[in-house]
C-alpha cells in the first residue's frame, strides 16, 4: 500500500469498511459547525448604489471606492446613526465598496440585523456623496470658473450676432447672399462645438452631482458563512480529514503484506498459506470492557485496507491446503517430534488457522508415532513483549500469522524469543480469509471430522489434544 497509487478502489474500500466511523465523524463535524455558529451570530448585508455622471477612468472610480470606506465617511456616518457602543472603527471593518459597470459604485455595509444593514448602506452612501460634493466645492478655481462663465455669455451674444447678420443678409436672392449665410452657420457650429468640447474638459463641472440611486434594499437571507453552510463545512471537512488519515497512515505503515518478507523477517521459510472462512467469532480475545465495544461498534476492529476475500471453494478444498502444509512439515522434520505452534496475541486470523492445523494434524494419522500422541501445540504470543515457553519436548517452532498485520520488527521479536527459549522456527504459515461457499460432498476429500475446539484459539495453550 506504502507504494501503490491512491486509486478510487481504495477510497471505495474505507468508505465500505468504515462507514461507522466516517459517520460518527461528520456528525461530529456537523456539531462543531453548528457551534461556530453559535459563537458568531447571523451577519446581514445590505448594498446602495452611487451613480457618478460623467466620464470617468477605471483608476479615478477605484480612487473614489476608497474614498467611500475612508475614515472621513465612516465616521461621519457613524455620527448620524448614533448606534450605541458602534463607533467609526468598528463599522470600517463592516463597510465595503466596490466599482460596477455604467459608473456605479456599489457600498455594502454588514450589520447584525437587515434594518441596520439597510441603514448602514444607505448612510454611508449619503455621506459619501456630501463628501464627495464638498470636495469638488473646495477643488474648483473661482476665477477659472468665472471666466469660463464670460466665455459662455460672449459665445451666447455671438450666436445672436450671426442670427441677426444671417437675416440680415440677402437671403436666397444672391449668390453672395447664400455663400454668407453658409458661412455663418458654419461658424455658429465650430463654436458649439469648441463649448461642449470645453465642458467636456472641466472636471468641476462634469463630474459633480453625484445621485444615490434609491434605497438599499433590504436583506432577506443570512450574509455568508449562514448556520447551514457552517454545519456542512464541518462535517465535510472532518469526513475527509478521516478519508485522509486512512489514506496517510495506510501510505506510512510498515506493516508486511507479502509472504517473503514475512519469512524474511522470521529468518525462516515459507511452508504454505492456508485460508479460513471470513466471518467474525462471537467471541474475541481482549474483546471485553467499553473500549473495545466502541471499537466494535464502529468498526475499527478489523483491518480495512486487506483487499476483498475472494470466493473459495468449500471445506474440503480449504483443508487441501492445511494437509500440504502437514506433508511440508514432515518433509522439514523427517524425524517425529512435536512443534510449538506459534501465534501472536490479536491476530484472529491467524488463531482460526492455527487451530485449524492443529486439528488436521491430528486427524493426519501421518503424523503420529509411538511416542508423539500430540503432533502440535500452540500457544499464544505477546508481540508487544514476546515470551515463548522453554523447550521441553519440541522439534521446533511453526509461526502461523495474517499477512498485514505486524512489522518487520515485531515479526523479529518472536523470531528472537523463539530462539531463547531454545527454539527454532522451522517454518512460516500465512493465513488469510476467504469467502466461503457452501459445503459440497465430495468423493475425492474427507468430510470434516473435527471442529476446531475452543482450546485451540485460547490464550497460552501446551499440549493436549487442543
Amino acid at each position: 500500500m506504502s507504494d501503490d497509487t491512491i486509486r478510487l478502489v481504495t477510497i471505495g474500500r474505507i468508505l465500505r469498511r468504515r462507514w461507522r466511523l466516517l459517520t460518527v465523524l461528520a456528525v461530529i463535524g456537523a456539531l462543531v459547525g453548528y457551534g461556530t455558529s453559535v459563537l458568531f451570530p447571523p451577519r446581514y448585508t445590505a448594498s446602495a448604489s452611487v451613480l457618478l455622471p460623467g466620464q470617468w477612468e477605471e483608476r479615478e472610480l477605484l480612487t473614489q471606492a476608497e474614498i467611500a470606506t475612508s475614515s472621513a465617511v465612516v465616521d461621519r456616518a457613524a455620527a448620524t446613526l448614533r448606534w450605541k457602543g458602534v463607533g467609526g472603527g468598528e463599522l470600517r471593518d463592516r463597510v465595503s465598496a466596490r466599482t460596477a459597470d455604467g459608473n456605479i459604485i456599489k457600498i455594502s455595509g454588514t450589520a447584525g440585523t437587515p434594518q441596520r444593514a439597510q441603514q448602514l448602506s444607505d448612510r454611508v452612501a449619503q455621506q459619501f456623496v456630501t463628501f464627495a460634493a464638498r470636495i469638488a466645492d473646495e477643488s474648483a478655481d473661482p476665477d477659472a470658473a468665472a471666466g469660463a462663465e464670460a466665455l459662455r455669455q460672449k459665445v451666447a451674444q455671438t450666436n445672436r450676432r450671426i442670427t441677426d447678420l444671417a437675416d440680415a443678409a440677402d437671403p436666397g436672392r444672391t449668390v453672395e447672399g447664400v455663400q454668407a449665410r453658409t458661412e455663418l452657420e458654419k461658424l455658429r457650429t465650430a463654436l458649439q462645438e469648441a463649448m461642449k468640447k470645453l465642458d467636456d474638459a472641466a472636471p468641476a463641472t462634469n463630474k459633480a452631482g453625484m445621485v444615490v440611486m434609491g434605497p438599499a434594499a433590504r436583506p432577506t437571507g443570512e450574509a455568508p458563512p449562514t448556520r447551514t453552510q457552517l454545519v456542512v463545512a464541518g462535517a465535510l471537512l472532518f469526513f475527509l480529514l478521516a478519508v485522509l488519515g486512512h489514506l496517510a497512515a495506510a501510505r506510512v505503515s510498515r506493516r508486511l503484506c507479502t509472504e517473503p518478507e514475512i519469512a524474511a523477517a522470521l529468518g525462516s521459510v515459507l511452508l504454505g498459506t492456508v485460508e479460513v472462512s471470513d466471518e467474525r467469532p462471537a467471541h474475541r480475545p481482549g474483546g471485553s470492557g467499553p473500549w473495545a465495544r466502541i471499537r466494535r461498534l464502529l468498526g475499527v476492529d478489523t483491518r480495512w485496507h486487506l483487499p476483498t476475500p475472494r470466493m473459495s471453494g468449500d471445506e474440503a478444498d480449504r483443508r487441501i491446503r492445511y494437509r500440504r502444509v502437514c506433508a511440508r512439515l514432515r518433509e522439514q522434520l523427517p524425524a517425529a517430534g512435536q512443534l510449538l505452534v506459534v501465534v501472536p496475541d490479536g491476530d484472529e486470523i491467524a488463531r482460526r488457522a492455527a487451530g485449524q492445523l492443529v486439528a488436521e494434524a491430528e486427524s493426519d494419522p501421518s503424523c503420529h508415532s509411538s511416542s508423539t500422541e500430540h503432533p502440535l501445540s500452540l500457544v499464544g504470543v505477546p508481540v508487544s513483549r514476546p515470551l515463548v515457553p522453554d523447550r521441553d519436548t519440541e522439534s521446533g517452532a511453526l509461526v502461523v500469522l495474517s499477512a498485514g498485520s505486524w512489522t518487520a520488527g515485531e515479526l523479529a521479536g518472536i523470531a528472537e524469543a523463539c530462539a531463547d527459549a531454545g527454539h527454532e522456527v522451522v517454518g512460516v504459515v500465512v493465513a488469510g480469509t476467504v469467502r466461503a461457499r457452501p459445503t459440497r460432498t465430495r468423493s475425492a476429500g474427507r468430510p470434516p471430522q473435527h471442529a476446531t475446539p475452543s482450546s485451540a484459539v485460547g490464550g497460552a495453550v501446551r499440549g493436549g489434544s487442543v
